[in-house]
């Protein structure tokens, strides 16, 4: 009956339609929300917690053990399931809430949806001050929850029950947006959540969803061809909106009908296999020598779904001054950047309507040969680098390590510290889409915390594969408490914990400014007056974890095999060392502040020594 209703609590209303919103994928039907992770308190385990309860078989909900860490858990997961799915994360009121605004702005530098279910003061005011709110004198209506407008695509308070039959629906939508995708936000004030209204009943209907696919404008497809046909030198950057258009295999054949060589962003890792001919390798400063190579040689760049992040362009000294960029992007914000010229539009439909204009266009052998031949000492210096026993225990020795005896379709998982660097340069992809490099937001504690939400998502279609962490000791003491969350639900992990005794990279980071190692490495730390290690290993066991230690890569190998093995959570560490076996090849300048004034003589001449290439770069244009 098209007038019927049903009397439902704010909560339940809005866990039921949750419940009722559907999408097909690769011919399946699932349902749009995975679930949910939540830490209850007061601010949310009486109504929203009562309504969850009912909805526990339907919307599994994941007991966290850190906000924070549940918001990368739910970023991980939509990244997993490319955007096509997403996790809820409910918290109290006050310091709960509070403790994902971190995870809520990895969500949203990603471009990925997270909706965040969170308590709130009062609506009638009539308790205030409750526990835990902020009282902000000259506007009673500023909290907390405030802060979310800067790190969220979307945003609302509900102060009546009838508005989540249009916030609901906006906040899905926005999740959904191939453009504006990115975190959620609602506010639920503690009295509104029990409160009662007649909810229209078809808007619990069950509803399939679809993504967008927006075809490029005519013009702009005319306007992109014209130029790559006059392009000597073309050259494609493959981001992470190719995997997330489902425009994979799209890009490769793209690429193979015109002869264009490809290069990768950090997002874009494992759009093209190790393997093919015109994969020259990742761009940019934690690039690779090739890549870089073509790209300050290309006349025209076609870049397809990438926001163009300083880490890709070198801080724009990484192409040609005189470069053209076409911008193959759904969002227009990304697609026009540096004058780019723009084609706004959906990868898949974009790169078909740009190769079917092209018709035979070719780009020239030599070109493309010398893009190879680079591509080959790149190869080299990398399998060099990664070899056991060339140099101290390295990053890249472990890399290689786990690279050549883990499943094709294993997931890796990096985000902070050096680790993403080295991962980028070496890691050999087997298979597409199976690298998660968070270098969006660069977040130390999303390493575990993340493979556990990845490992969530992959276990509910390949549950035979792997989800394998990088961390390094740094990020493991930031970030750890997953460990126990991956054993307790039964979500195996292989960890590697790399120790280096400290904030290495940074360090190295510090030592290449001029800087003294100061506060990084704990050997470094003034207050620290004797300074040792954390038994990694003996941390881990006691959250449940299968956990050893080993001394070289040879015996991490072993230990990696029976991680392999085994039915539950494995964590391997080994000491690396702080200072040598960095990839010290495939670097473009990347531009960080230095000072201009001091009375070190060596950090005087680094500041000279790092502004003697910003020459190269490209101002706006």
């Amino acid at each position: 009956m098209p007038d019927s209703t049903l009397r439902l609590t704010v909560a339940q209303a809005i866990i039921k339609y949750l419940e009722n919103q559907f999408i097909q994928i690769d011919g399946q039907e699932w349902r749009l929300c995975g679930g949910g992770f939540g830490i209850f308190g007061h601010g949310n385990v009486t109504c929203l917690g009562e309504a969850l309860y009912d909805a526990r078989a339907t919307l599994p909900l994941y007991r966290g053990q850190n906000e924070q860490s549940m918001g990368f858990a739910a970023a991980a997961y939509s990244k997993q399931w490319l955007r096509q799915r997403f996790m809820f994360c409910t918290a109290s009121a006050g310091p709960g809430t509070a403790n994902l605004l971190t995870s809520a702005a990895l969500a949203h530098a990603n471009r990925l949806p997270m909706l965040m279910l969170c308590g709130d003061t009062y609506v009638t005011r009539l308790p205030d001050p409750v526990l835990q709110q902020l009282e902000h004198f000259g506007n009673p209506t500023l909290g907390v929850n405030d802060a979310f407008k800067a790190v969220t695509r979307f945003w609302d308070r509900i102060t009546h029950p009838a508005q989540i039959l249009q916030s609901l629906p906006a906040a899905l939508n926005t999740m959904l947006d191939p453009a504006d995708c990115g975190p959620a936000f609602i506010g639920l004030p503690q009295d509104v959540q029990g409160w009662t209204f007649d909810y229209p009943t078809n808007f619990f209907a069950k509803r399939v969803h679809r993504i967008r696919c927006q075809a490029p404008d005519v013009a702009e497809v005319a306007d992109a061809v014209a130029l790559l046909k006059a392009a000597k030198r073309p050259m494609i950057i493959a981001g992470g909106g190719v995997q997330y258009s489902g425009a994979v295999a799209d890009l490769t054949a793209f690429a193979e009908a015109h002869n264009i060589p490809v290069v990768e962003t950090i997002a874009g890792r494992a759009n093209m296999l190790q393997d093919h001919p015109l994969n020259i390798g990742p761009v940019g400063v934690t690039g690779s020598d090739s890549a870089n190579a073509i790209a300050e040689r290309a006349d025209v760049i076609l870049a397809v779904g990438t926001r163009l992040q300083d880490f890709t362009t070198g801080s724009w000294t990484a192409f040609a001054k005189d470069a053209q960029i076409i911008g193959l992007n759904v969002g227009r914000h990304d697609a026009m950047k540096h004058l780019s010229l723009p084609v706004v539009g959906d990868a898949k439909l974009g790169l078909a309507a740009l190769s079917a204009a092209m018709g035979g266009q070719k780009a020239a052998g030599d070109w493309v040969g010398f893009a190879q031949a680079e591509r080959a000492k790149w190869v080299g210096y990398t399998d060099q680098i990664t070899t056991a026993g060339n140099g101290p225990n390295s990053y890249a020795q472990v890399i290689r390590v786990v690279n050549d005896l883990c499943d094709s379709r294993d997931r890796v998982v990096a985000a902070a510290g050096g680790l993403p660097a080295e991962v980028t340069a070496h890691w050999q992809t087997k298979d597409i889409g199976t690298v998660d490099v968070e270098f969006g937001f660069s977040c130390m504690g999303y390493e575990i915390a993340g493979g556990w939400g990845a490992r969530i998502a992959q276990f509910e279609r390949e549950p035979e594969k792997d989800t394998i962490v990088f961390t390094g000791d740094g990020s493991y003491m930031l970030m750890n408490s997953d460990i126990y969350s991956s054993v307790l639900t039964g979500r195996k992990l292989i960890i590697c914990v790399l120790d280096n005794g400290g904030f290495a990279v940074i360090n190295k980071l510090q030592n290449n400014t001029g800087n003294e190692s100061f506060n990084n490495l704990i050997a470094d730390c003034p207050t620290v007056p004797v300074p040792f290690a954390v038994d990694f290993a003996a941390h881990a066991a006691s959250m449940g974890a299968l956990a050893e230690t080993v001394s070289n890569p040879a015996e991490f190998a072993e230990a990696f095999k029976r991680a392999k093995a085994a039915d539950k959570t494995s964590v391997i560490v080994m000491q690396v060392d702080a200072y040598d076996g960095w990839t010290t090849q495939g670097h473009t300048w990347w531009e960080v502040g230095t000072p201009h004034i001091t009375q070190n003589p060596r950090v005087e001449a680094k500041h000279h020594e790092v502004e003697s290439s910003r020459a190269k770069q490209r101002k706006g244009v």
